[in-house]
């Protein structure tokens, strides 16, 4: 059966793949492929996540026929329902970094914004464009928006419901790189292989720490910073990179992710 996202592996670094071009839109059976494929995803032995799509565009946002015809009741069982495939991304303990090109809309902004970074080709369109429809981005992209860009930002891309070239997204935070459209894909696969490469449970230290800070402030990730980092100092990888560094200098240590 011909799935709408799909999860591969290759060398440490996996790749979540949303495949229904051209526009790649978010249905129910799309958002139900690209939870199994997360799932998928966090079950491997990836230590890096690239997150891609088939053809011209990202995404183009939702199938905005999945909302006609539903009375409340029915609209926040979906909102349920799709909330939590998005948060998935944000949840992985690992590095994850959205490659995105042609159009990258609502929700699929919404599914880049809840990855740890975003590259984008030149060219790229990106906004969160709901209220040209009546509707509020129902995926958390309107916080993860002012996480990125601050509430200023984010009150004018969402009540305006403009698309913005990925420099001016760049500028505002919110994406990373720019790159040539032909190098993106194996640029951000380069860099997801350096991640991949790093010191896999720093990372998810790191990862959480960002969280923290951004979610509940830095007094809260302070408090979380002795137990998350005494772990981090006790494990292998780290162990193996002081006594590297001591006996070789830096650039020199090669971590297993343990």
């Amino acid at each position: 059966m011909t799935t709408k996202a799909r999860f591969t592996l290759q060398n440490e670094v996996g790749e979540l793949l949303i495949a229904d071009p051209p526009l790649n839109l978010f249905g129910l059976e799309l958002a139900r492929d690209l939870a199994r494929a997360t799932d998928e995803a966090r079950e491997s032995k990836a230590r890096a996540i690239l997150v891609r799509a088939e053809g011209e565009n990202f995404s183009a946002g939702a199938n905005v026929e999945i909302f006609v015809g539903r009375d409340e009741l029915a609209a926040r069982a979906l909102i349920e329902e799709f909330m939590p495939v998005i948060r998935r991304f944000a949840e992985i303990p690992i590095p994850t970094v959205a490659a995105v090109h042609g159009l990258c809309l609502a929700a699929g902004l919404e599914v880049a914004l809840s990855c740890d970074l975003i590259w984008a080709a030149e060219g790229t369109q990106l906004g969160l464009v709901e209220a040209v429809i009546g509707a509020t981005p129902f995926g958390g992209g309107t916080q993860r928006l002012v996480a990125r860009a601050g509430a200023g930002r984010a009150a004018e891309a969402v009540l305006a419901a403009r698309m913005y070239p990925a420099e001016t997204m760049r500028d505002w935070g919110v994406v990373n790189r720019v790159v040539p459209p032909g190098d993106l894909l194996e640029k951000a696969r380069s860099f997801a292989g350096r991640l991949a490469a790093g010191p896999t449970l720093a990372h998810a230290a790191s990862k959480r720490m960002i969280q923290l800070a951004v979610e509940a402030g830095v007094d809260s990730a302070d408090t979380a910073l002795p137990d998350l980092g005494a772990k981090v100092m006790a494990s292998h990888d780290l162990q193996t990179g002081a006594r590297t560094l001591l006996e070789k200098g830096p650039g020199h240590a090669t971590f297993t992710g343990r």
